[in-house]
C-alpha cells in the first residue's frame, strides 16, 4: 500500500522521551494534518521521521522500510520544510532551489530545469526575485522558497512545520492555498500546525497530539466538530459554533 505507515514510534533526546508508541499513516495524494499545544512533540515527530533523532519502531515508505537508514537515504521519499525554513541566506534564490534538485543533479537527471519553472510558475514572486539573496526575502517569500526548495527534490511525501509562523494573515491564507494545490498534484503531505483552524480546512484527516502521545484522529471535518477539539483548538465553545 502506498503512502507512509509509522508503528510504534517512540523518539526523544538522551534519555528524555518525547514520543511514546506513535501510529500514524499519510495515504498518497492526501494531506494529514498533526494539532496539538507547544511541546506537544510534533517537531520531533518530523525530526525522528526523517532520521534526524535516534528513534525506535517502524516508519515504512510503500513497501520500503525507512527505518534504519540516515537522513540523506529518506529524502527521495520524504523532504522537511523545518519551522525556520532553514535557507541558504548568502545564496540567490535559484541557487537556493538548485541546492534542493543536488541529489537530483548528482544523479544527472535532465528534467531539473522543468522543475524549477514549474516553481517559478507556483511562486511568480520567486521568479522576480530569482538572483536577489534568500537572506533579503520577507517573512512570506522565505516560505515560498523554503516550499520551492522541497519540491525540487521531488518528494513522495512533503513535511511541513508550522509553514504559517510568524506570516501575516492573507500571506499565510496564500500559503495553505499553495499546499491544497500540491495535493491536487499528487503530492502527499504531513502538516504540523499551529493554526488548528486553518490545518483542519485544508487537511483530509488529522490527529491531536498531546504529551508525545496520538490523543484523538478522525476525518478533519469530523475533528472540526469534536468539542474537545473547538474548546482546546479552535478558541470556540462547543454551542459557540
Amino acid at each position: 500500500m502506498s503512502g507512509l505507515h509509522v508503528r510504534g514510534l517512540s523518539a526523544g533526546y538522551g534519555k528524555v522521551e518525547v514520543l511514546h508508541g506513535l501510529d500514524l499513516d499519510v495515504g498518497a495524494g492526501t494531506i494529514v494534518t498533526v494539532i496539538g499545544p507547544n511541546g506537544a512533540g510534533k517537531t520531533t515527530l518530523l525530526s525522528a521521521l526523517m532520521g534526524l533523532i535516534p528513534a525506535h519502531g517502524s516508519v515504512h515508505y510503500g513497501d520500503e522500510d525507512l527505518s534504519g537508514l540516515p537522513t540523506e537515504a529518506r529524502v527521495p521519499r520524504l523532504c522537511l520544510v523545518p519551522e525556520r525554513r532553514e535557507l541558504f541566506g548568502e545564496l540567490c534564490v535559484e541557487d537556493n532551489l538548485l541546492l534542493g534538485a543536488f541529489p537530483r543533479i548528482r544523479r544527472g537527471e535532465r528534467d531539473v530545469q522543468r522543475d524549477m519553472a514549474s516553481v517559478y510558475e507556483r511562486f511568480p514572486r520567486l521568479q522576480e526575485r530569482r538572483r536577489q539573496l534568500a537572506a533579503t526575502l520577507s517573512g512570506g517569500e522565505r516560505q515560498m522558497l523554503a516550499l520551492g526548495r522541497a519540491l525540487m527534490a521531488r518528494p513522495a511525501l512533503l513535511m511541513l512545520d508550522e509553514p504559517s509562523l510568524g506570516l501575516a494573515p492573507k500571506i499565510a491564507r496564500d500559503i495553505f492555498h499553495v499546499i491544497a494545490e500540491l495535493r491536487s498534484a499528487g503530492v502527499a503531505i504531513l502538516l504540523v500546525e499551529q493554526n488548528a483552524r486553518a490545518a483542519l480546512q485544508i487537511a483530509d484527516y488529522g490527529y491531536v497530539l498531546e504529551m508525545g502521545e496520538l490523543v484523538l484522529q478522525g476525518g478533519a471535518a469530523e475533528l472540526a466538530a469534536s468539542p474537545r477539539v473547538v474548546e482546546t483548538y479552535l478558541g470556540l465553545t462547543a454551542g459557540a459554533r
